[in-house]
């Protein structure tokens, strides 16, 4: 996914590098009993509850309220590429770590088309057949309306290849590149 890298720069994009580790009050905060009851959270050193971050959008939120919102030109344009980590019962496209490859775009404003228009994009140029459905409800509490996702057959239960939606501080997708990479593979071996 990372040669989506020029693409989204020349679209006014800008890479940013997440950290694994996180406060946990954020996903306790922002992200629902989907994902609170999967995290990998311990502490640290100084005794903070700490988690390996189980999906990117949450942290993101957090950074804007506190530091980008008032400082930066909107809407701010992010792209990133970040391991994950969810405790899952692993089984085929379900993995306890994984890759998402998310964009955000951030500050007032209806952003849903264009994010909806760039996920088509990478998905297209994937060559992964694949069906967009525009009006699911997504698992994490922070989006404000329903959300959209893509999901390939070939991949059975675990079929969502990729999904997103608006929240109050923006709009965001993520394809999770595991289950691309394993729709691709199944798709060639047909």
């Amino acid at each position: 996914m990372t040669h989506y890298g020029t693409v989204f720069i020349d679209a006014g994009f800008s890479e940013i590098v997440l950290p694994i580790l996180w406060e946990t009050d954020t996903w306790i905060q922002r992200s629902g009993s989907e994902i609170q009851n999967q995290l990998w959270n311990f502490k640290d050193k100084g005794d903070r509850e700490v988690t390996l971050i189980p999906e990117a959008t949450a942290m993101i939120q957090q950074m804007y309220e506190q530091n980008w919102k008032k400082s930066l030109p909107k809407p701010i344009k992010l792209f990133y590429v970040t391991r994950c980590y969810r405790y899952e019962r692993p089984q085929e496209g379900r993995y306890r770590e994984f890759t998402q490859f998310g964009v955000e775009i951030l500050g007032p404003g209806d952003y849903e088309q264009e994010a909806k228009n760039l996920l088509t994009l990478c998905l297209n140029s994937s060559n992964v057949e694949y069906e967009f459905d525009e009006n699911v409800k997504r698992g994490l509490s922070y989006y404000s309306c329903d959300g959209f996702e893509a999901r390939c057959d070939i991949l059975g239960a675990q079929k969502q290849i990729a999904g997103g939606g608006t929240y109050p501080q923006g709009c965001r997708w993520a394809i999770g590149v595991d289950r691309l990479l394993l729709a691709s593979e199944k798709q060639m071996a047909r």
